[in-house]
C-alpha cells in the first residue's frame, strides 16, 4: 500500500476515502434529498439457501454487488455481498449457501430517510450496501456508496439554485 506524508499528516487510500465521505456527506447535508430519490430499484432478492455459486453468477449478470435476502412480505433478513461470495470461493466452499456468508440481521433504512441519515449510517456501519424499505418494513430497493456519489451532482445544482 502506497504511503505519502504531508507535513506530519499520513495519507493513506484509507484516509483520503474517509475524507471523500466526510465531503459527500456535507454536500448533502445542504439538500432534502431523501433515499427514495437516490436509491436502485429494483433490488434483487434471494432465499436463504441460495447456493452462493448461483448468487454469485446472478450478481454477476445483473451486474451488481449485493442480493437481499428476504423473509415474509419481502421483509430484508440479510444481506449478500461481493466480497462474501469472495471469501466463500476464496475457500473453496462450493456446497455453501448464501445463509452461510450472509450479513443478518441487516441495517436498513427507511424510504423516507434523509440521504444525510444514509450517508452516516453508512459510514459508520461501514457499509456499501443499504437495503431500503417501506413503512411496513417491506423491502423497495437498495442504497448503494454508488448511488450517493451520483446524488451528489444534483445537490451542488440544489445549492446553486
Amino acid at each position: 500500500m502506497a504511503r505519502w506524508r504531508a507535513g506530519l499528516a499520513l495519507i493513506t487510500p484509507a484516509s483520503i476515502e474517509q475524507t471523500t465521505i466526510i465531503v459527500q456527506r456535507q454536500l448533502l447535508a445542504m439538500t432534502d434529498q431523501l433515499v427514495k430519490d437516490a436509491m436502485t430499484t429494483p433490488m434483487l432478492t434471494l432465499a436463504p439457501e441460495t447456493p452462493v455459486t448461483e448468487a454469485a453468477d446472478g450478481m454477476l449478470q445483473a451486474d451488481i454487488k449485493s442480493v437481499i435476502i428476504v423473509g415474509d412480505a419481502c421483509q430484508p433478513k440479510g444481506i449478500f455481498t461481493s466480497t462474501d461470495a469472495l471469501r466463500a470461493l476464496a475457500v473453496a466452499d462450493t456446497d455453501a449457501t448464501i445463509s452461510d456468508y450472509m450479513t443478518a440481521p441487516v441495517d436498513t433504512i427507511s424510504v423516507t430517510a434523509p440521504l444525510t441519515a444514509a450517508a452516516e449510517l453508512m459510514d459508520t456501519g461501514s457499509f456499501s450496501h443499504l437495503p431500503v424499505i417501506d413503512e411496513d418494513g417491506n423491502g423497495q430497493g437498495v442504497l448503494t456508496t454508488t448511488d450517493l456519489a451520483e446524488a451528489l451532482p444534483e445537490a451542488g445544482r440544489e445549492l446553486l439554485e
